[in-house]
């Protein structure tokens, strides 16, 4: 029954119309006019073409860069060898010493007997010129040098007053402590002890008289007598005041004291007696005076002391004198000092050479005319013994550098041949330029045949040699001390070049020495293993050429 109700109600229900299915709208140009479909045809043509274009490109600049990435790299095989440390550079061959002969003198050029070419010693003479005005100023000084020398002695002499002469002090006039003033006589000094006295005697034959027969003389205001010797007989005769004839006969003996001029005596010689009194006849004499004003100190001689020509006889002390002394002793200093410049100055007009070497250039002769410094140089001399160069090191490898080190020398200009030169002197004087310090070395050549100063050098100082260093280029060697090796596959077949960068790797290593070339390894490579020296710079370039 239910089942009836069921289909009842189904047939008396009304008929409801089935949903119709929904289709999708496809993508079509059938609904865009004419030319809007030919555009949008032709955008799509262009898009496909830029596309194939550029990924084209990529594809061959891809290709291309890892090709020219592959040949950036040169390979190298780590091998042992000697390495010899060396240092090199560049510089310009010097003279072992060079010299500008110059003067500051004006005048003539008297004589220049000296050629280019000529081999001169130290103190050679190269010019002479004309000097006359220095010498007379030179005479001058001179003579002033002489006149103070003659106020200094008189200033001393004020102050100790000597012996005029050599002889006896025959009077004393002044004691220790006394004050004098100048023109005060002090002493006087007779140059001999010994008298003369020319007595007359009787004639009666010219025999009774002869020289070196002894006489007896008579002294007067003196007792007794003293013995004599004739030393003078006179060939004629003459007549006395009373009409007698008479012969002269001199007589010396020994001074019996403090005989002044009007002494007389007489003598008796045989069995004659001479004719009344006979002057004694004294010898030269001189009196000593004070110079200066002072008191009298110091005098020690006595009447009859033996003196000799200079010796100090006594001081006359003030200070006043010993000014005068200190005045004179300048004045003379000054004069010889003025002397010394003039006798100088007439040198400067003999030019010598300085050094020892060989003429390089004369730019004047005798008979030209200098005007001092606006001359400029007379002559050039080079000592040439040996050359020498001062070659830059650079701060890093001034220690491998020592004095003595063998250089070998090289030059462009002399292509073939190698000369031998010895490190001379290390300076530790640094100069710095675009924050790197170089040191100043210098080398001498002695054996430098054809080199000539001025030549431009190359020098290569030799240091320690490393015997079987295991040794890798130096621009293998990159920051940090590493070098690049070839991973698997990343070299040709043939080991010969890089096909595939991708496989590089960077290697650590512990270097040693070095020359130029080639670096030590002491840790890191072994003998036989592979390092690649980057190229990257040039392949860089390459790329942007296009090859």
């Amino acid at each position: 029954m239910e089942t009836e109700w069921m289909n009842e109600t189904s047939a008396e229900a009304p008929s409801v119309p089935a949903p119709e299915k929904t289709e999708k709208k496809k993508f079509s140009l059938k609904g865009f006019g004419g030319k809007k479909k030919k555009r949008w045809l032709k955008i799509l043509i262009i898009l496909v073409v830029v596309i194939a274009i550029v990924a084209g490109c990529v594809s061959r600049l891809t290709k291309n860069v890892n090709t020219q990435l592959s040949s950036s790299y040169l390979v190298s095989t780590v091998t042992r060898q000697d390495l010899t440390v060396s240092v090199s550079g560049t510089a310009t061959l010097q003279p072992a010493d060079s010299y500008n002969v110059t003067t500051l003198l004006s005048g003539d050029i008297v004589s220049a007997p000296f050629e280019e070419g000529d081999l001169v010693t130290k103190d050679t003479l190269l010019y002479t010129m004309d000097s006359s005005d220095a010498q007379d100023s030179m005479d001058r000084a001179q003579i002033s040098v002489q006149q103070a020398q003659m106020s200094y002695q008189q200033a001393q002499e004020a102050l100790h007053p000597t012996a005029p002469i050599s002889g006896t002090v025959s009077e004393i006039y002044v004691h220790n402590g006394e004050s004098v003033t100048a023109g005060t006589q002090l002493a006087k000094i007779v140059a001999s002890t010994e008298l003369s006295i020319d007595f007359l005697f009787p004639f009666a034959s010219p025999s009774d008289f002869y020289v070196g027969q002894a006489a007896t003389v008579f002294v007067d205001g003196y007792a007794g007598s003293q013995m004599g010797t004739v030393t003078y007989v006179s060939n004629s005769t003459t007549i006395t005041s009373n009409g007698k004839e008479a012969v002269s006969v001199r007589v010396r003996l020994n001074n019996p004291g403090t005989v002044s001029d009007a002494v007389t005596a007489s003598a008796i010689i045989g069995s004659y007696s001479s004719y009344g009194q006979a002057p004694v006849s004294m010898p030269a004499s001189s009196v000593v005076y004070a110079s200066g004003s002072g008191t009298v100190n110091d005098f020690s001689k006595l009447a009859g002391s033996t003196v000799t020509k200079g010796e100090v006889l006594c001081t006359v002390e003030s200070e006043t004198i010993r000014d005068q002394i200190e005045s004179a002793r300048l004045n003379l200093q000054s004069a010889q000092l003025s002397a010394s410049t003039a006798s100088g100055a007439v040198d400067d007009y003999n030019i010598k050479s300085p050094i020892a070497g060989t003429v390089i250039e004369k730019n004047f002769k005798a008979g030209d005319k200098v005007d001092g410094a606006s001359s400029g140089t007379l002559a050039v001399i080079y000592d040439l013994s040996y050359l020498e160069l001062e070659m830059a090191v650079d701060e890093l490898d001034i220690g491998k550098v020592e004095v003595g080190q063998e250089v070998r020398i090289t030059a462009d200009a002399l292509e073939g041949q190698t000369f031998s030169g010895v490190v001379d002197k290390v300076s530790i004087n640094g100069t710095t330029a675009n924050g790197a310090t170089s040191y100043p070395v210098t080398i001498i050549i002695e054996d430098y045949g054809d080199l000539r100063p001025g030549m431009n050098v190359s020098a290569q100082i030799i240091g320690e040699v490393v015997p079987n260093a295991l040794c890798i280029p130096v621009d293998a060697v990159e920051r940090g001390n590493t070098v690049t090796v070839p991973g698997p596959g990343a070299l040709s077949e043939d080991g010969l070049s890089v096909v595939d960068v991708t496989k590089l790797e960077t290697k650590e290593v512990t270097l040693g020495r070095n020359d130029d070339e080639y670096i030590e390894v002491t840790d890191g490579l072994e003998e036989g293993d592979v390092v690649l020296i980057s190229n990257q710079a040039s392949s860089l370039m390459d790329m942007m050429m296009g090859g």
